[in-house]
Parts: structure tokens; C-alpha cells; sequence
């Protein structure tokens, strides 16, 4: 048992595709499945990015990024990643996060595009602005 005092330090966290506070008290705890990431485009810098969109997989209800074109669950975007969470060094370890799921987003601002069949997936519950 290593009880070390140890520190982490992480980039800081650009929330700014959040287009209110609306909804930020209301997220959701959630498992992330790194293996499903890309390090260069989900967490160069050691850690996931704040506003990956995310799809919930079918089998064992983790989550992972959005992405139309797959076929286990995240073709079905159902919200963000709220705030930047350490990326594991090796990709079978799945950290927690936070998931966003109501409230107005930055389109511009996201740290990864969302295209219009993850829009209408959102419609009633995310304003794109």
C-alpha cells in the first residue's frame, strides 16, 4: 500500500462549449471505455477532453465517443463528457467521469464535431447554439 502524498496535474479544463449553467447540476456518473478513444484526438494532452460527445455501448453500459458510423451503441450520441477526467496510461483501465445531458452547447466550441444525426438524437433535451 503506497500512502504517499501524490499529485496530478492536468491541463486546464476548457468547459467553454457550455452555453449555460443550465443542466451542470444535474450530470450523470458514468464509466468510460478507453479502449473505444483515440489518444491523439480524445486525450493528447493525458487526459479526456471536457465535451467529447459520447454514445452509451450496448453491452456492459460504458461509454464511449459518439460516432455514426458505429455499430455497439455510440451511434447514439446521448450527451458530453462534463469535465476533463486523467486518461489511464494503458487502455484496459476505464476511468469516471461526469455526462451532461440537458442544457445548451457550443457547437463551435466542442473539442469534437457533432453532425446533424447526433443533433436530432439530442433534439428536445441539448440546444446547439
Amino acid at each position: 500500500m503506497n500512502l504517499n502524498q501524490t499529485t496530478e496535474t492536468f491541463g486546464s479544463d476548457d468547459q467553454s462549449w457550455l452555453g449555460s449553467e443550465h443542466g451542470t447540476q444535474a450530470t450523470e456518473t458514468i464509466v468510460l471505455d478507453t479502449s473505444t478513444f483515440t489518444p491523439a484526438t480524445h486525450y493528447p494532452d493525458g487526459f479526456f477532453k471536457s465535451g467529447i460527445p459520447l454514445g452509451m455501448i450496448t453491452s456492459g453500459g460504458k461509454y464511449g465517443p459518439y460516432s455514426a458510423g458505429a455499430s455497439d451503441g455510440r451511434e447514439t450520441l446521448v450527451g458530453f463528457l462534463y469535465a476533463a477526467v486523467g486518461a489511464p496510461s494503458v487502455n484496459t483501465v476505464d476511468p469516471a467521469g461526469a455526462l451532461f445531458t440537458h442544457g445548451k452547447v457550443r457547437e463551435a466550441r466542442l473539442p469534437v464535431a457533432v453532425d446533424a444525426a447526433g443533433k436530432t438524437d439530442l433534439a428536445g433535451t441539448i440546444r446547439f447554439v
